[in-house]
């Protein structure tokens, strides 16, 4: 096991057993080094390796800012590693697209279920109500989407906010980890989602057909209609990947 490692499970451990928390601060790096017997080259290594994965936040200095913070912050290391895979040919698109297909119509459908009051054997509770805040957090999508009508977005503009539509869906599922993935997932594509924009027939008539797709999807969202959201989702993803030949 390499030196910095100690460190890696060392703070592996302490979280596991609440001994640091979030927001908290790492031990100094003296003391980590003379508690694990290793040298103080290898601490900073080893906190260097935290922050890009995204378990601390470090600053620079003597004051009560200063070292290195216990943060959460997943999706940015994530992003960076589906990046690098991508660049190197080994995630294929086909790939991605069927992640997406997966991930986004099971987030679609907890999401209408969680609309429509459903319970966690699947049947409809009596006296159902939607999910607290649930209604609140489609308005954030629905703000998004009216964002997207102006019809003066360059295709970069409306993309970007396609992806922060998306992400915000699958959000409303109420898993964190998955959330995480699909903001990843979101942009680590973008670039390749753009460069595929001339591939497409009639820019202006997609971002209507886009537009039109989403409305629908997340009325079959506040409906509660859960097949029907699953599905609208499906042939959304698929239907775009196929105009823009990004699935091959």
């Amino acid at each position: 096991m390499k030196n910095y490692e100690l460190v890696l499970n060392r703070v592996e451990a302490d979280l596991a057993a609440g001994r640091l928390r979030l927001g908290e601060r790492l031990p100094g790096e003296r003391s980590l080094a003379e508690q694990l017997g290793i040298s103080r080259p290898s601490v900073r290594e080893a906190v260097r390796v935290l922050e890009a994965m995204g378990v601390v936040r470090t600053a620079t200095g003597s004051g009560p800012e200063a070292g290195a913070v216990i943060v959460a912050e997943p999706a940015s290391p994530l992003t960076a590693l589906l990046r690098l895979h991508l660049a190197t040919n080994h995630l294929p698109m086909g790939d991605i697209v069927q992640t997406r297909v997966l991930l986004e119509s099971w987030t679609a459908r907890q999401a209408a279920e969680r609309q429509a009051g459903v319970g966690a054997d699947g049947r409809e509770t009596a006296g159902a109500v939607a999910a607290p805040g649930l209604s609140d957090e489609l308005s954030v999508a629905e703000g998004l989407l009216d964002r997207m009508d102006d019809p003066g977005l360059t295709p970069e503009a409306f993309h970007l906010l396609d992806a922060e539509f998306h992400v915000a869906l699958s959000a409303l599922a109420g898993n964190v980890l998955i959330a995480a993935v699909m903001s990843s997932l979101r942009t680590a594509i973008h670039g390749y989602v753009l460069a595929a924009v001339p591939n497409l027939a009639d820019w202006d008539a997609t971002a209507v057909g886009l537009r039109s797709e989403h409305r629908s999807i997340v009325a079959a969202i506040r409906a509660g209609q859960a097949d029907q959201a699953a599905t609208l989702i499906t042939d959304h993803i698929e239907g775009f990947y196929e105009a823009a030949r990004l699935s091959r």
